[in-house]
């Protein structure tokens, strides 16, 4: 009976972990959450941010253990290792390469991953609708035909730019959609494909006299070099669609339009909270910041006069962010 009554206990404990239900550090009685990016750049460090104010707004005793890759995928795989050892609560992988990185590594530990902008290529969950195991989450995905589509319609680009991540397989569903939205609109497509940050310069140079503009998704590699592409194209006097705003409020992108980073991380955190109160990864379906107010539209009006474009008055009115004169301003 006795034996038998052990079994059962671990048992329990077993799916205690499945079903995400609140473990605390034996030390000081904290709930310890693992949060991993791939790299660090505006937007993943306004997620990271969100995530840690949600769980403390919950009222939940946390500390947090905050790894950045660096863009090394070898370097994201240490990381997980090291909160598999450690036996996190949680462990939240921001970006795609990261994410994969822990659903591959922790098995009885729940993970959450947060700005995937394609969790089912990526192979996190098999299904929208659901959790896949010990793994749900939050994705990025943004509308990118509707970005082209604007883009085309303000600066009345004929060819466009495109520099995408060979290796992540957030780029590559992201270069698919590109691809379709330019063909629909009758617009030549250029791209360039990179490894890493320390090539967006060059693969900027490359295409710049090719095209009239660049459209960026929500690639980290790129946007972790983006002063190099705003660079790049200001000097050539040609205009850059960002499919981030958080990474464009310091100015040199024309258009930004996405969701809020920062509510993103929100939104993340709170998928966290549902799991140390006890719900099961599995229960929860992938989230989509969905609503206007998760999402924000920038125009830099210094980088349209210097590019001789003018932003339409129907345009300017939907922004909530004004880059003028060096300087941001948010529209109430």
């Amino acid at each position: 009976m006795k034996k038998m009554a052990l079994i059962i206990a671990a048992c329990l404990c077993v799916a205690l972990v499945f079903a995400g239900g609140k473990k605390e550090d034996s030390s000081d009685g904290t709930v310890k959450i693992g949060i991993s990016k791939i790299v660090q750049h505006p937007a993943l460090d306004a997620t990271e941010q969100g995530i840690q104010d949600a769980i403390k707004a919950a009222g939940i005793n946390a500390s947090f253990d905050l790894q950045n890759a660096n863009g090394d995928v070898n370097t994201a795989a240490q990381i997980s290792n090291k909160f598999k050892s450690d036996k996190v609560a949680v462990a939240v992988g921001i970006a795609t390469p990261v994410a994969v990185s822990l659903a591959n590594t922790i098995k009885d530990i729940p993970v959450v991953f947060s700005a995937v902008t394609d969790p089912v290529g990526a192979g996190l969950v098999t299904s929208l609708d659901k959790g896949e195991g010990n793994v749900t989450g939050l994705s990025d995905a943004i509308p990118t035909r509707e970005h082209i589509e604007m883009f085309k319609d303000i600066a009345k680009i004929k060819t466009l730019g495109y520099i995408y991540t060979s290796n992540e397989a957030n780029s590559i569903s992201a270069l698919a959609i590109v691809e379709a939205a330019c063909k629909e609109f009758g617009l030549d497509l250029v791209t360039q494909s990179i490894s890493n940050s320390a090539e967006v310069k060059q693969a900027a140079d490359a295409i710049i006299n090719r095209v009239d503009g660049i459209y960026l998704t929500t690639d980290n590699t790129v946007y972790s070099a983006l002063n190099s592409i705003i660079q790049v194209f200001g000097k050539a006097k040609k205009p850059v669609f960002s499919g981030d705003v958080t990474s464009a409020m310091d100015g040199g992108c024309m258009i930004a339009s996405g969701f809020n980073y920062y509510k993103a991380g929100l939104a993340t955190g709170e998928i966290v909270v549902a799991i140390l109160k006890g719900k099961a990864p599995a229960d929860i379906p992938v989230k989509f910041l969905t609503e206007p107010s998760e999402s924000d539209l920038l125009f830099d009006l210094d980088a349209a006069a210097a590019c001789g474009i003018t932003i339409p008055a129907s345009y300017l009115a939907k922004a909530n962010y004004i880059f003028e004169k060096g300087k941001i301003t948010e529209k109430k």
